[in-house]
């Protein structure tokens, strides 16, 4: 039977709003991550089938076909397609899902899955501005147009969540974020980019050291005055790219590549577009259910921190061990690089398991409109 494995991982460091990779287009930060795959790799672009790219705010700078534009930005051959989609937030982990059906159907050989967003150059929302992405129907079933933040707060009343845990949380992943740095574990995961200037990016620039709950506390609630979202326990706006190179387990045999890990079982969930961000509960659930596997099997979970009450939603229902989630750090500390960041989490969390040993990993995250992708992956 034909599988899918990943064979390489690798992404850019994740620049915060304004920051370092601002003045970067976003076609050149995607061309830059496939270049740092096909050098890693040593394989030959032209045998890529297909490039998948995750991307929320197609508008401006990222629309026509993105994918297809970091192809040629990258020089890879013309004869090299690619497809820009978007399920949102999770974008590029479904990039994966379906890079990896296709190598299971035998429609692809080779492909490459991944994604971007440069939120400093395209703003969050940019594609919906002047409209209504809901129309008259949607509004008259629901009532009120969803908000992330809004559905972060429906999450910390919901579960019980004060703003001291959501604020312990953030601290938490910065503080994993800076050990996961300072012990050079996201050195073999990060391709450096090297600025029109000569400048050379090669570390992510949203971790801060030596936060304290009483510092957050000082900080205004963004969405409700009595709530408690605030700036300090929701995922940054930042830029970024991540790629994954794919194949099957006999096409890497017969080209010499090594694989990383197997995608062992890939499903998508959905629930309450409102409240928006619940689905990795029930996506997860999902998974297990389908893989055959015990929670207690999966020694690695990676989340995806939009806004702290998100994963701690997550460990309350789903009783993971909280020592094994997000254990160097999330988005709260390294950024959210919307369509990027499916792929980001995916290459951390492979190059996690296998500097540990990991057999099972296990990724999801929230989406708009209130679904959710849940990835299980398998060691090689």
């Amino acid at each position: 039977m034909r599988d899918a494995v990943i064979v390489e991982a690798v992404r850019t460091p994740v620049g915060k709003r304004d920051g370092a990779l601002a003045g970067v287009h976003p076609a050149d930060l995607s061309a830059h991550v496939l270049e740092a795959l096909a050098a890693r790799s040593g394989i030959d672009p032209a045998l890529v089938d297909d490039v998948v790219w995750g991307c929320v705010d197609q508008v401006g700078e990222q629309t026509f076909d993105i994918a297809r534009t970091a192809v040629l930005a990258a020089g890879w051959p013309e004869t090299v397609p690619g497809v820009t989609l978007d399920r949102q937030c999770g974008s590029s982990q479904q990039s994966v899902h379906f890079a990896a059906a296709g190598l299971v159907a035998g429609q692809y050989d080779v492909v490459v899955a991944g994604g971007v967003e440069s939120m400093s150059r395209v703003p969050i929302g940019s594609a919906s501005i002047g409209a209504d992405p809901y129309g008259p129907r949607f509004t008259a079933r629901y009532g009120v147009a969803p908000n992330q933040g809004v559905g972060a707060e429906m999450i910390a009343q919901r579960w019980g969540l004060s703003r001291t845990r959501c604020d312990e949380f953030s601290l938490g992943s910065h503080e994993k974020a800076a050990a996961a740095q300072d012990g050079g574990r996201f050195d073999a995961q990060i391709a450096p980019v090297t600025l029109a200037d000569g400048t050379v990016v090669e570390r992510d620039e949203g971790v801060r050291r030596g936060g304290t709950v009483e510092g957050l506390a000082k900080l205004r609630t963004a969405f409700t005055p009595d709530g408690v979202i605030t700036a300090a326990n929701s995922s940054q706006i930042s830029d970024g790219s991540a790629a994954l190179l794919m194949t099957t387990g006999e096409t890497a045999r017969r080209l010499g590549l090594a694989p990383l890990a197997r995608v062992h079982t890939a499903v998508v969930a959905a629930s309450d577009p409102v409240i928006m961000l619940t689905a990795p509960i029930p996506a997860t659930r999902k998974a297990l259910d389908r893989s055959g596997l015990r929670l207690d099997e999966i020694g690695a979970f990676e989340v995806n921190e939009a806004f702290a009450p998100v994963p701690l939603a997550w460990l309350a229902d789903i009783g993971a061990d909280a020592k094994a989630l997000n254990p160097n750090g999330g988005a709260i500390a390294l950024g959210h690089p919307l369509g990027g960041s499916g792929a980001r989490l995916m290459t951390t969390l492979v190059h996690h398991m296998r500097d540990n040993g990991i057999r099972y990993g296990l990724q999801t995250m929230c989406e708009g409109g209130g679904q959710a992708n849940a990835t299980i992956l398998e060691l090689l």
